[in-house]
């Protein structure tokens, strides 16, 4: 019977030490880094190993950076949702004054030499958030999320930025009901800047305006502007109310067909500052007494006889 071979296997089926393959590694990784350092004759395989890596690369960053690029967006549209809305709140604050500036300017001529001229009344109010059209789509209303907590009553005109908008005519405790200037019921007593002739402006209810009341040979022409004449107690004088655009004027008719379109944005969705109700207007003055005769017969009394002088 044969013995068993217990003899170890040769040595180069066992391959170098660890060792010393650790050493071998590490002189041909300062080899290459000296000779790279020098001669730069890695520079072709280090762009191809970093073209291979860089899309695994930027999957590894893409959740990091999604999430850095999600807070930017969120803080920047923060920011800038506060810049629009600070400047639309100063755009209205200032808008009263500066749409009136026109019709000033045209009334500085007239009253230059009038010095007992009373001072204007200034155009306050607050801001509102248009929240929706109204249900009727007959009807050109819209709702607004400021009502009776906030002050708001019933006849107080509307503007935007540009001009004219409407008038509140409903008010809920919490919105209110803005009906505007195109709703076929409403009604704006206007005046042309360029010559000072006075009308009103009445809503057609298709987004469009008709100056209604003026003769056929008046003095409108295409483009002329439309402001408030303050005649009605409700809108101050000088609003932007509409443009001119159509005329048609026919012998056989005594007033002309005007068509205009509103200066403001009234179709348009965004804030709008409600103002102040006006002041009250002066009452009219009584109406100067007639003949002594005739104030007596409106009284229900018949005038008296003189009586006759004596010797006569």
């Amino acid at each position: 019977m044969a013995g068993i071979n217990h003899a170890p296997p040769p040595f180069f089926k066992q391959g170098p030490a660890p060792l010393a393959l650790l050493i071998f590694y590490i002189a041909i990784s300062l080899a290459l880094f000296v000779v790279d350092l020098r001669f730069r004759s890695l520079e072709l395989l280090r762009q191809s190993v970093a073209l291979i890596v860089d899309p695994v690369q930027r999957i590894a960053q893409t959740p990091g950076s999604l999430v850095d690029h999600a807070a930017t967006y969120l803080q920047g549209l923060h920011n800038l949702q506060q810049e629009n809305s600070q400047l639309k709140h100063a755009q209205l604050n200032t808008a009263p004054n500066l749409q009136r500036l026109a019709q000033l300017e045209a009334e500085n001529e007239r009253l230059r030499k009038l010095l007992s001229v009373n001072e204007r009344e200034k155009a306050n109010g607050q801001v509102a958030q248009i929240l929706y059209t109204a249900r009727d789509p007959f009807s050109r209303k819209v709702i607004v999320d400021k009502g009776q907590q906030s002050g708001i009553v019933a006849g107080q005109p509307a503007i935007d930025e540009t001009g004219v908008v409407g008038q509140v005519t409903r008010v809920f405790p919490f919105s209110a009901e803005i009906t505007l200037i195109t709703d076929k019921d409403q009604a704006v007593p206007v005046q042309i800047v360029r010559s000072g002739q006075r009308s009103v402006v009445f809503g057609l209810g298709n987004g469009q305006l008709e100056l209604r009341y003026m003769p056929a040979n008046a003095d409108v022409q295409v483009g002329d502007i439309l402001v408030t004449s303050g005649l009605d107690g409700v809108y101050l004088p000088g609003f932007p109310v509409a443009k001119v655009v159509n005329i048609e004027r026919d012998s056989a008719y005594s007033f002309a067909r005007i068509f205009c379109v509103p200066v403001a944005g009234v179709e348009n969705f965004g804030e709008i500052m409600v103002l102040n109700p006006r002041l009250p207007l002066p009452e009219a003055p009584p109406e100067s007494v007639g003949r002594g005769s005739d104030s007596g017969e409106k009284n229900g009394q018949r005038p008296k006889k003189k009586r006759a002088a004596k010797g006569n």
